[in-house]
């Protein structure tokens, strides 16, 4: 039998609590003492994944090296531990189903009724034992998504409860995060939510052995009493997740603080092996030490929900660390912006970033925003439709171009700069065109791509259908817009970047996929850094 560990997280009482935090923490304080993790998403949604899905449902879509379009949470997950993750790592009901259903309909089952219970659950359980076969891994942390008592998670939940009959309290334990709310007229802190919670999980079969409290301050004994009692859950094993104040880097340092690692380790009877954390503690102490801020400007459409760039806002704090600044995210919408108010909408910011993003809403913004930066020395970074539109922006401006655009928004176009590889080849449009996950890249030695990574080949993540059009290079590059990334055959172009300029530069795919904090992206190092410039000349 597997040597392997399971815990599973649940949620209850109301959603985005942040059981995906909780999960990645404590991926890194088990790391920290020297065992090896594997973490996994369970969604209970019937999408087999979240890239048809609208960013204002869903956030971000995370993209991991082997090309699956994954849940936003697998990107605290890689941010906050060592661990590198692949489709196996975000499992949806719609995959679970749908494989369920593929094997009926070749005759698997033999004919036999197929049934959530034994077939569905036994599915769920496979995807989780998949992580441990692959790489025999100290723990496995499974969170299970949605609240319990939502309708979707039950086949989740009983597949959890039954590994947990099988393989006993040694080797599965289940950690429940809950909501202790402060009814703020009686000035006091209720523990009857978490109450209500734990019993809808006692319905399902299941007894938590740790329960986590989200609450604005620390818990009092007489609460944590209060909740051992009616919960059954031991008195040191209510641990308290208080609102932290500067940066979710501080979240396990809180949870180390309440000794989660140690109640983890002791109730699955693992070695309390000596802990090496100082690496995480520097990088808390150096993130609230940064006394300088730095502006930057975000133009993108899904500015309203915070989710929807979640990794941007993470590298560019990353890009921060990195440089000893705090960084200040200014978000703007670009369906707001025209070449009248560019000027005013970015006065005073010290750099401008457009990320990725489909369909043709805001795309004029966008490109106003770019011009700005480009003729103003304002450092840009563009990514994916960012980097697109700049080489629309300097094909209009800079080339003459005036109509240039991408066949995406303009099919017919006099000047086709970005378009699909099947348009360029002239080949008829195939399915399937998007390209998505690791691609190598070549840099151009000299370049200022080449000056940030310190090496010519890199590998990033991709997710676009669209490109530059190749026939257009030899114009770009005699107007003054250098190319200096591309694929190994030189058929796809990766980089675009502009000399002579305090740093300019677009990329097609998106290096925030491979940003820590313990290890900044070299690409937003060296935006935070050259913005920083700015800062500081504009203080002089």
């Amino acid at each position: 039998m597997s040597k392997t560990k399971y815990i599973f997280i649940t949620g209850g009482v109301s959603s985005s609590l942040g059981k995906g935090v909780t999960v990645a923490a404590l991926g890194c304080l088990l790391e920290a003492r020297g065992y090896s993790v594997s973490l996994q998403k369970m969604d209970p949604y019937i999408n087999i994944d979240p890239g048809t899905m609208s960013p204002y449902q869903h956030g971000e879509v995370y993209v991991t090296e082997d090309g699956a379009e994954t849940d936003l949470d697998l990107g605290y997950y890689e941010r906050f531990t060592k661990s590198k993750f692949s489709r196996k790592n975000s499992v949806s009901t719609g995959q679970i189903y749908h494989a369920v259903i593929e094997r009926e309909r070749k005759g698997d089952y033999l004919g036999r009724t197929v049934q959530v219970v034994p077939h569905i659950t036994n599915e769920i359980r496979n995807r989780i034992y998949a992580l441990s076969r692959d790489n025999e891994t100290d723990f496995v942390i499974v969170e299970i998504g949605g609240t319990v008592g939502d309708i979707e998670s039950v086949p989740f939940l009983e597949a959890i409860r039954q590994m947990r009959y099988e393989h006993g309290a040694s080797q599965v334990l289940f950690l429940h995060l809950t909501l202790v709310p402060t009814i703020v007229a009686a000035g006091e802190a209720k523990t009857k939510p978490t109450q209500h919670s734990v019993k809808e999980l006692l319905a399902l079969g299941i007894q938590p052995d740790v329960l986590i409290c989200r609450i604005n301050k620390p818990m009092s004994k007489e609460m944590k009493s209060k909740i051992s009692l009616f919960c059954n859950v031991k008195d040191q094993n209510v641990i308290s997740a208080v609102d932290i104040e500067t940066s979710i880097y501080e979240i396990p340092m809180m949870y180390r603080e309440d000794k989660l690692d140690e109640v983890v380790l002791n109730a699955l009877g693992m070695d309390l092996r000596k802990l090496n954390f100082a690496h995480w503690e520097n990088l808390v102490k150096k993130i609230k030490n940064a006394k300088k801020t730095v502006k930057i400007a975000l133009i993108g459409k899904y500015i309203s929900l915070q989710d929807a760039y979640r990794s941007v806002y993470e590298s560019l704090a990353h890009g921060g660390i990195a440089n000893d600044v705090q960084v200040q995210v200014v978000k703007l919408n670009p369906e707001e912006i025209d070449s009248k108010n560019v000027k005013e909408l970015l006065k005073g910011v010290h750099g401008i970033l457009v990320p990725g993003g489909f369909g043709e809403r805001g795309i004029e913004g966008k490109i106003a925003s770019i011009q700005y930066a480009r003729t103003k020395n304002i450092p840009f970074f563009g990514i994916c439709l960012g980097m697109q539109c700049a080489v629309i922006e300097f094909g209009r401006n800079v080339l003459g171009f005036k109509d240039a655009n991408s066949t995406e928004f303009q099919p017919q176009v006099k000047y086709p700069v970005i378009s699909m590889i099947e348009e360029q080849m002239e080949i008829e449009r195939m399915g399937g065109t998007m390209r998505l996950g690791a691609y190598p890249c070549v840099i151009k030695k000299g370049s200022l791509a080449y000056q940030e990574y310190k090496s010519e080949r890199i590998s990033e993540r991709h997710r676009h259908r669209f490109e530059f059009t190749l026939r257009y290079k030899d114009e770009y590059e005699k107007k003054g817009m250098i190319l200096s990334g591309f694929s190994p055959d030189e058929s796809l172009v990766e980089i675009v970047e502009i000399p002579n300029h305090p740093w300019f530069v677009g990329v097609q795919f998106h290096p925030e996929f491979q940003s820590k904090p313990t290890e900044p992206h070299p690409l937003f190092a060296g935006f935070i850094r050259a913005s920083a410039k700015l800062a500081k000349k504009s203080e002089e």
